[in-house]
């Protein structure tokens, strides 16, 4: 049996092409609540704040073009907002940007469920606040197929800041979701 034989045995199973794709990308089947998942570094213990340098590598080799982009969409963003008093609704895609940008995170293919990228080994979630946001906290889903959560804040000025949390910080709890504060 290969590494991948579990697709078919998912597909044999009535699991949907979208849940078959969340498995293949993160190589095991994320439904099955058989698996213990502390064999794959993840926890429910609490939440571990880590040292930005400990991820962001000094030689990231990004494609300028892309930074040329978030650049342009920052900028229209702010532009936007000082002509018409509104925000453009693209929060979620520049915190991904930034975090592709800042930390070399690979970003998963568009609508890949459980987590949005991978840094080194870790799978990392990433979360925005956005400058419209009336509490300073993001919301995930416990069952989601990361170990590291990102939070992006956008500031009212257009400044980002971030921080990453290791999962195994991620309170206890019986929820669907739990909450993470920015501090």
């Amino acid at each position: 049996m290969s590494d991948w034989d579990f697709l078919h045995d998912m597909h044999n199973e009535g699991y949907s092409p979208d849940q078959i794709a969340d498995a293949a990308a993160c190589g095991y089947n994320p439904y099955d609540h058989s698996i213990n998942l502390e064999e794959f570094g993840f926890s429910s213990d609490e939440w571990e704040k880590l040292d930005d340098s400990e991820l962001t590598d000094e030689n990231l080799h990004v494609n300028p073009e892309l930074i040329e982009v978030f650049e342009d969409l920052v900028h229209n963003a702010a532009v936007f907002h000082s002509l018409t008093n509104r925000y453009l609704q693209i929060w979620g895609e520049l915190g991904e940007l930034f975090a592709e940008i800042h930390y070399g995170i690979k970003r998963h293919k568009p609508h890949t469920k459980g987590s949005d990228g991978k840094l080194g080994n870790d799978f990392i979630e990433i979360k925005t606040i956005s400058p419209e946001k009336a509490v300073d906290e993001v919301k995930v889903k416990r069952s989601g197929n990361f170990n590291k959560l990102l939070i992006v804040k956008i500031n009212e000025d257009f400044s980002f800041e971030s921080q990453i949390i290791a999962r195994k910080n991620l309170p206890k709890g019986n929820g669907t979701h739990v909450r993470a504060s920015w501090k």
